[in-house]
């Protein structure tokens, strides 16, 4: 994804792996992310070391058992018949699932994220955090890899040693992570910057947007540079198929930096690729038993249709599907919290405030989540992907004059590659699908645009629909009446059963003061009040209230002061100093108000700009 442009006229079932341990990986990152370890524990170390050898134990052997029963099954049939390479694929996908599983009972019932936090110099950086716990995942994939080996050999009749394919499958796939690497690791800088303040840009949807969209661009740009060393790729050495492509790419005027030799597994893979969208940066990959296996026609072709994923830009827009699924997140994750938060049950978990049920609180909020992420990229991203791929399918027959030496580059790959001609994946449709859809641009000139101008509306709508979403999920006021109308209902529901508590009263107050129903706000306050006088926050809060109040029916500016002065008698924080400020400005003292300012600004750590502003004013008030 950021390092690919989406395949080419090559087998596919490597990709199906990698492009599923995208999706996994991510789920993996927000297992990781979102538990609460305990400030201490009572089980030792070794607990956690015997618990999590066991269950990889268990998995290793339950691996080899899985594979070795397929693989029997597989030689009673013809190698590499069809319906065994979907049950190797099914079997890898239930192994991998499997993997996730015994994860999350590593992190949240094993305390593996507790003894991470415990390794002298990580408590700071979640970067280093999050690579020691995603480590453990790793090593069942490479279980999974390790058990798999025998039987990907005979459905897919490659020629590759255990070693090579493990090793292969680790340098693939490791890539998936760096985008979050760096990003992860610019975080944990920025935490030190004014930014990573309440009031700064991470902090606020739009800004994360922003900040997100222009990392991932940069990313883009210059990772496949990055990327093609760690592959281990080297330039194509001179021989006559090279001198022809190379000539190829000039007559049609792309430009690249180079055309590289692929040697994921040993090379021997019939694949090709292409990285980057700026020419500087920008690579064509091919395998050398790709280069071997095709005539320099066909090889044109497969160049050509990675030639179309770059005229097409189809790397940026991934950009945009990988910028859509994070506004959709964010979005969805507040109403999903909203509402379990609201629920009897969860009520009780959260409440509770203990790592283990706040874990269960958060796993129960990121299942639905999970759902709509699977969703997301199987048939929003999927869909663009496949049509993407036909696009580029459609480029190359067009450059090559007809699509003949496409279809039979194609047709030779299903041939060579297992007999995979019918096998389809969500992000591609199969070689076979492929064939028949160029097969009829030999009837139909017309394809190739009707095609181009399929895309254009579908991307036209799925922006529409992402720019829709996402305001409503993030900025509009529908989606804040929905989040607090069921905080609303949960507190009125906490109160029915406890109505003589304090803390109930005073977030009621809060989520009426942030809906503007401000009069509801002061009577919750109010009512806090006769429960126990000696709460700083509601003092604070409703002195606020009764001297900004925009109905200015609502305010008390005497009252506000009597509460503020206590307020501040209880905690002389910043935040206090400065509603007890606004009260000796609406009262017509001045010089009060800014000594309680002055004060606020010397004790303040952040939020200093709005204080000055309010001395400022109140200076202003003073010189009246």
């Amino acid at each position: 994804m950021m390092w690919g442009g989406g395949g080419s006229l090559e087998r596919d079932d490597f990709k199906d792996v990698m492009f599923n341990n995208i999706i996994y990986f991510i789920i993996v990152l927000l297992i990781y992310n979102i538990s609460v370890p305990p400030a201490r524990i009572d089980t030792p170390l070794v607990y956690t070391v015997f618990m999590v050898l066991s269950s990889w134990a268990l998995f290793a052997i339950y691996c080899k058992w899985a594979f070795g029963r397929l693989l029997r099954q597989g030689q009673q049939e013809n190698p590499g018949d069809l319906s065994f390479s979907r049950a190797y694929q099914s079997q890898v996908l239930r192994l991998s699932v499997f993997a996730i599983l015994l994860y999350a009972l590593a992190v949240y019932l094993f305390n593996l994220k507790f003894w991470i936090g415990s390794i002298p110099g990580l408590k700071h950086f979640s970067v280093m955090q999050g690579l020691f716990g995603i480590s453990l995942f790793i090593g069942y994939l490479v279980t999974i890899w390790y058990y798999a080996y025998p039987a990907y050999r005979f459905a897919f009749q490659t020629v590759v040693s255990r070693k090579s394919f493990i090793f292969s499958n680790l340098k693939l796939n490791l890539p998936i992570l760096f985008p979050w690497v760096v990003l992860t690791l610019i975080y944990d800088l920025l935490g030190l910057t004014p930014l990573s303040r309440p009031e700064g840009l991470l902090n606020k949807p739009h800004g994360q947007v922003v900040f997100f969209g222009t990392f991932l661009v940069v990313l883009v740009i210059f990772m496949p540079r990055f990327v093609q060393s760690w592959w281990g790729c080297r330039s194509l050495g001179p021989s006559e198929k090279a001198r022809e492509l190379r000539g190829f790419l000039a007559s049609v005027g792309f430009r690249y930096r180079d055309i590289l030799r692929w040697p994921i597994f040993e090379g021997r893979m019939m694949t090709a690729g292409i990285m980057g969208i700026v020419p500087r940066y920008r690579y064509i990959l091919v395998t050398d038993t790709l280069m071997e296996m095709l005539s320099v026609e066909e090889l044109k072709a497969v160049v050509a249709h990675e030639v179309g994923h770059g005229k097409y830009r189809h790397m940026l827009f991934y950009v945009f599907f990988f910028m859509g699924f994070m506004v959709l997140f964010s979005g969805l994750f507040d109403i999903f919290y909203a509402f379990f938060a609201t629920q009897p049950l969860f009520q009780d978990l959260f409440t509770k405030g203990t790592p283990e049920t706040t874990n269960l609180f958060y796993i129960a909020v990121s299942l639905p989540l999970l759902f709509a992420m699977f969703l997301y990229f199987r048939y929003v991203m999927g869909f663009f992907m496949r049509h993407f791929e036909r696009q580029a399918d459609l480029h190359s027959a067009v450059l090559m004059g007809a699509p003949g030496h496409t279809i039979s580059s194609l047709e030779k790959i299903a041939l060579l590659s297992g007999k995979i001609r019918d096998l389809p994946s969500w992000h591609h449709f199969s070689i076979g699908q492929r064939v028949d859809f160029l097969r009829r641009l030999q009837k139909d000139p017309h394809l190739v645009r009707r095609h181009n101008r399929f895309l254009v509306v579908s991307f036209t709508l799925y922006m529409a629909a992402m720019i829709g979403l996402g305001y409503f999920l993030n900025f509009s006021p529908t989606k804040e009446s929905i989040t607090y109308h069921l905080v609303l209902k949960g507190l009125k529901q906490q109160l029915a059963e406890d109505p003589d508590n304090v803390s109930l009263h005073q977030n009621l107050a809060m989520v009426y003061h942030q809906m503007g129903k401000y009069g509801e706000a002061i009577k919750a306050y109010e009512k806090a009040l006769t429960l126990d006088e000696n709460q700083p926050v509601v003092l604070n809060n409703l002195a606020w209230l009764l001297v900004t109040a925009p109905d200015r029916h609502l305010r008390d500016e005497k009252q506000a002061l009597v509460l503020a002065r206590k307020a501040v008698r209880m905690n002389r924080s910043p935040v206090f100093l400065d509603t007890l400020a606004e009260a000796y400005y609406a009262n017509g003292f001045p010089e009060e108000a800014l000594k309680a300012i002055d004060e606020a600004i010397t004790l303040a750590q952040e939020g200093i700009e709005y204080y000055r502003k309010q001395r400022g004013k109140f200076a202003g008030k003073g010189l009246d």
